[in-house]
């Protein structure tokens, strides 16, 4: 399971030993990372687990990588770094414009590369409340490190499950987290079924309409989610 503390990145590329040299290279300086060969299998391993950055080939077998972002971006807001061969600023323009966070041409210095996922990392939502220790959503304002949660000043009492379910989604905000994922960051023990009791309480304490939730979402296929725009 993946550590707040060590990002997760998954590199998606057709060229197997380009895969395998960027995973030892990226393990090398302290990061976890998953493989993927192709877009199906991208989008595989995004519904299986949260990931903090997504390193992307744009020429991939069965699906252009820049259409993949733009349609990626619909269902998640992990960071995407685009890796093509072709680097004329119309195709940089149109990998950016698809939602991607930055851009890499083929062939790139290794030490680049690592510069480049520094950054985004560091401007990433999840780095950014971290670093604050505070995250805001509508009325609500949670603070990640005393677990405290305050609508309009206002303190909302949390039982220990609940806010450390509602901590594991803020150090992800926008981000799918499955339950089984959400089960051991949380220490909420037992079935899937756990996950949603304790969900179902903390939205009756949030949501206005826990019905029709406007701030923790159900993400179909991949978990819970926690809005923060809006």
């Amino acid at each position: 399971m993946t550590s707040l503390s060590t990002p997760h990145i998954l590199v998606v590329d057709d060229d197997a030993r380009l895969r395998e040299l960027l995973r030892r290279y990226l393990v090398q300086h302290g990061h976890l990372v998953s493989l993927a060969a192709d877009a199906a299998s991208a989008r595989a391993a995004l519904s299986r687990m949260v990931f903090d950055l997504l390193v992307l080939d744009v020429m991939l077998p069965d699906r252009d990588g820049i259409e993949l972002t733009a349609e990626l971006r619909r269902d998640f807001s992990v960071p995407i770094l685009l890796l093509t061969a072709r680097g004329e600023p119309e195709d940089r323009i149109r990998g950016l414009e698809s939602g991607a966070d930055d851009y890499l041409v083929k062939p790139f210095e290794p030490r680049e590369l690592l510069l480049r996922i520094a950054s985004i990392l560091r401007r990433s939502p999840a780095a950014l409340a971290a670093a604050g220790g505070v995250v805001r959503f509508g009325p609500y304002r949670f603070d990640t490190r005393a677990l405290v949660l305050e609508r309009d000043g206002v303190p909302v009492r949390l039982t220990a499950s609940e806010a450390a379910l509602l901590k594991s989604l803020a150090l992800r905000p926008g981000r799918a987290l499955s339950r089984a994922e959400l089960a051991a960051r949380a220490g909420i023990s037992g079935s899937d079924r756990a996950v949603d009791v304790q969900m179902v309480r903390l939205r009756r304490k949030i949501e206005e309409d826990p019905r029709q939730p406007r701030w923790l979402l159900t993400l179909r296929g991949a978990g819970y989610v926690l809005r923060v725009d809006g």
